[in-house]
Formats: structure tokens, C-alpha cells, sequence
């Protein structure tokens, strides 16, 4: 697997966690009403509104914008490893709770949230893959 691959995947996280997490901590109210875009409602869908819990899960993806940022642009192995594994602890998790509560989503809002969050589990995979050669790890 080519670091410049990898790379670019720790990219893609680190940008849908500044998304989601700058939103979750800085708007919480709004996230809450209109994630991940106005008028979906992915999250008021499933709950009442909890300001803390919705300002934590902000937190949650700041601090992992952080380690895929790092990994971004300090790419070694380990911190590929380690950033994919966080990623991947999360992700599944989350994918799965959304995958068994779907029933209130329209299809289109649970094609987009599966293969939003889905997404995010194959890039977390793919920091983990070995690189192609040692020659990749510059």
C-alpha cells in the first residue's frame, strides 16, 4: 500500500472530522437539528436533544481530526497503524448502531449514512494495510 494512498485517506477523516466535530462542538443545537445537512435530521431522528452529549461527540471528532491530521502530514507506519485503529474502533461501532436503527430514515437517508459511515471504516482499514514496499515509507 503506497504511503501516498494513506495519506490522502488520513486527509479524507481528518476533513470529515473537522466537519462533523467543528459542527457537533460549536453549533451543538444546530447539529442536533440538521446534520448532515438542513433538513435531514439524521441525529434529532433518534433522541431528545442533550447539549453535553452532542458538544462531547464534538470533542470526539476534534480529537480525532488531531491524529488523522498528524498522520496526514507526519506519515510513518505506526502512526498510520495506531490512527486507523482509532478510526476503526470508532467507525464499527458507530456503523453498527446506525445500521440497527434505520427504520425511521428514508432510503436515501440510509444509503447516505451507511456508505457515509461505511466510508469511513474502509479508510480506517486502509491505514492499516502494510505498505507495498520499504521504499513507500518515505
Amino acid at each position: 500500500m503506497r504511503m501516498q494512498l494513506k495519506r490522502v485517506a488520513a486527509g479524507v477523516l481528518a476533513l470529515s472530522a473537522l466537519f462533523v466535530g467543528g459542527w457537533a462542538a460549536f453549533a451543538p443545537s444546530s447539529f442536533y437539528r440538521d446534520f448532515p445537512l438542513p433538513g435531514r435530521e439524521w441525529v434529532s431522528g433518534l433522541g431528545p436533544y442533550n447539549e453535553h452529549l452532542v458538544r462531547d461527540v464534538g470533542g470526539l471528532y476534534l480529537a480525532l481530526l488531531v491524529l488523522a491530521a498528524w498522520a496526514a502530514l507526519r506519515p510513518s507506519e505506526e502512526v498510520m497503524r495506531v490512527t486507523g485503529l482509532a478510526w476503526l474502533v470508532f467507525g464499527v461501532l458507530h456503523f453498527a448502531f446506525h445500521a440497527a436503527h434505520l427504520t425511521m430514515f428514508s432510503t436515501g437517508d440510509r444509503i447516505g449514512m451507511l456508505g457515509a459511515l461505511g466510508g469511513t471504516v474502509v479508510l480506517a482499514v486502509v491505514l492499516l494495510l502494510p505498505a507495498s514496499s520499504p521504499a513507500s515509507l518515505r
